[in-house]
């Protein structure tokens, strides 16, 4: 199975890819899609949704999990990542995905075992459990990652509570 996790974002979105194999999970790839800043808020929209389809086309997750909003001060700003979440989520849904979101403290909890945890610790959980490859990838590439071994280990641990109860 192949997983696709997404870090949201207007300007820049990240995207990670495993594959899973019974218990085994393994690195695919990751990256990130940005829009230009010289982009009217369409016009963002418009590159993230299709900068996505394209990883979506070029991977065929059968999952893919989209982290929540977090609830920011600034309710503009809470607003325009509402948007490019919807922007991720439709192109999931149209590829044929199962969806599945996770708020940011989870994915922290799952990945790293503290809600609380840095963007640093993330990053660092990614690449120990991963192997992922060394470069100068942005943080929420590895956000993405995180992301889609969240929805591994969710998936996972529900598979195993199911069949304990039959």
């Amino acid at each position: 199975m192949i997983i696709l996790g997404i870090d949201p974002g207007s300007s820049i979105a990240g995207y990670g890819v495993i594959r899973v194999e019974g218990n085994c999970v393994a690195f695919v790839d990751f990256g990130v899609v940005k829009a230009a800043d010289s982009l009217d808020m369409p016009g963002k929209l418009l590159c993230m949704y299709n900068g996505l389809s394209q990883k979506i086309r070029e991977h065929c997750p059968q999952r893919v999990s989209v982290e929540e909003a977090f609830y920011a001060k600034n309710v503009h700003t809470t607003l325009v990542l509402g948007q490019a979440r919807g922007v991720a989520l439709l192109a999931a849904k149209q590829f044929g995905a199962e969806v599945a979101e996770y708020s940011p403290r989870e994915i922290k909890k799952t990945v790293v075992g503290n809600g609380n945890a840095a963007k640093n610790q993330v990053e660092y959980m990614v690449k120990m459990l991963l192997c992922v490859p060394s470069g100068n990838q942005c943080a929420d590439a590895y956000d993405a990652l995180a992301a889609a071994l969240c929805d591994f280990r969710t998936c996972a641990a529900r598979t195993r509570m199911n069949a304990m109860r039959r």
